[in-house]
């Protein structure tokens, strides 16, 4: 078999076994790095398929004189450099948005949202829920605030089942707002830092369907998973031993501030002041460190004991197996670029689903079986910004790339294993596979139609 047949078939292989890990025993991570290191491997040593691609007669075209007799390889070394500077961009503001969320929550930021939501009433609480997850997602992100919001839940609601509920209704909820916000969702991320989308076009043109997608899915569970008048069982008051609550209350007041507005700060950074979105995340990080460490220097005494919530140990407890999967699925993507294979799969793409609208909603779809950074990473690669000044759906904030994204992070959660979030909540909570099915699937599906259905509608009038 031909080598350039053989990297999108390995590429396939890759995604159907990071899709079944637990049915393969292998952790999706380590298929990723395996499939970018073959795909790579393949690329470097049969120069020839990237010999044939545009970008090498452009890269020949455009270099000076003297570098107009550099050969393949010296192109494929220089752009395997470049997709890795781009791609580490994203898993830097992927990293420091972690520490800077997971410091947040163990200096006891977080515990405030307990007390916000805090009812005895099951269908009052569950609105609650699904509003916090729709905010917190934006703000943060969606994988975050699935944790922030399950931590709440075994704060408020001792029955599993009744929990479980919550739980379930929560990845809808948190998919929902990580769809509208420019860092809610790697995917979005990456439609935003490849210049597909700016952070404000996304937020008017999805907070409206984002939003209708989250109310129908609420509104259906509201009516039939949970009775009029239902109310929890109360919670035993046993006292809790967090170190956090040794900390000065000023303190904890100033991390949760600056953690937050780190976040919410990036994107208008990059709009106005051109700085990019890691840049952004890793000053508001290095703010809360300075911060934190004259606070661990002005009460030595007092914060003895509490060495854990030091910035150093803190950095310990990064989830680097997520960073190295986006490592492995990104790398893998620019080395189908490279090869050409993405070229040319949007061409038969293209001929097969000539509506673009209706090829991002497939992408929707199949992110629920599919990891969607992933496949958006791949379409990414497929098509390029239409730079022509023609006004078609691949310009920047084109109706597609929005439409991608919304359909991308929301299409995930029509099953549990469809999204981070969902995979996140399901080891969190033990939710399995069918009971969302069952409960669940039927209501995401209806709000990811009926968000579907507003936002064309929208299209038509903005």
């Amino acid at each position: 078999m031909s080598t350039y047949y053989l990297m999108p078939l390995i590429f396939v292989l890759g995604i159907l076994g990071i899709a079944f890990e637990e049915q393969i025993k292998v952790n999706k991570t380590a298929t990723a790095l395996l499939t970018c290191v073959l795909l790579w491997f393949i690329l470097l040593v049969d120069t020839d398929i990237a010999a044939t691609t545009q970008g090498f007669a452009d890269f020949l075209r455009h270099a000076p004189a003297e570098e107009a007799a550099h050969d393949v390889s010296d192109y494929l070394s220089l752009k395997l450099t470049e997709h890795l500077g781009d791609v580490s961009g994203t898993l830097f503001f992927v990293l420091c948005s972690m520490v800077l969320v997971n410091t947040i929550d163990n200096y006891g930021g977080f515990k405030s949202v307990a007390k916000i939501v805090e009812t005895t009433n099951k269908r009052r609480l569950l609105w609650r829920v699904a509003f916090a997850s729709f905010l917190f997602s934006a703000f943060l992100d969606n994988l975050a605030a699935a944790i922030v919001i399950i931590a709440v839940l075994r704060r408020l609601v001792p029955d599993r089942t009744d929990r479980m509920k919550y739980a379930c209704l929560s990845i809808i909820a948190c998919n929902a707002g990580g769809s509208w916000s420019p860092i809610g969702d790697v995917t979005t991320l990456l439609l935003w830092n490849s210049g597909r989308i700016t952070p404000y076009y996304q937020i008017f043109h999805l907070i409206i369907p984002s939003l209708v997608n989250m109310l129908v899915a609420t509104t259906l569970t509201h009516f039939l998973l949970f009775k009029k008048g239902a109310r929890l069982r109360a919670l035993p008051d046993v006292p809790e031993d967090d170190v956090a609550d040794i900390l000065p209350q000023s303190a904890r007041i100033t991390v949760f501030l600056l953690g937050i507005a780190s976040l919410m700060l990036v994107p208008i950074w990059q709009t106005f002041f051109d700085v990019p979105a890691f840049m952004g995340v890793i000053f508001g990080l290095v703010l809360v460190w300075i911060y934190t460490e004259l606070m661990f220097s002005r009460h030595k005494k007092r914060l003895r004991s509490a060495t854990s919530l030091r910035m150093t140990e803190l950095l310990h407890s990064a989830d680097l197996t997520t960073i190295f999967y986006f490592l492995g699925i990104l790398m893998s993507v620019s080395a189908l670029i490279e090869g050409g294979q993405l070229a040319a799969a949007s061409t038969h793409v293209t001929e097969l689903i000539p509506s673009t609208g209706l090829l991002a909603g497939i992408i929707g779809v199949l992110s629920a079986m599919l990891d969607n950074v992933a496949l958006v990473a791949a379409v990414l690669g497929m098509y390029p910004v239409d730079a022509s000044g023609a006004l078609t759906p691949f310009v920047v904030n084109g109706s597609f790339w929005v439409f991608l994204a919304y359909c991308a992070v929301t299409g995930g959660s029509l099953l549990i294993i469809g999204s981070a979030t969902g995979v996140t909540v399901m080891g969190l909570e033990g939710v399995s596979f069918g009971y969302y099915f069952k409960r669940f699937s039927a209501f995401a599906l209806a709000g990811y139609l009926a968000g579907a259905l507003v936002y064309q509608l929208q299209s038509l009038i903005f």
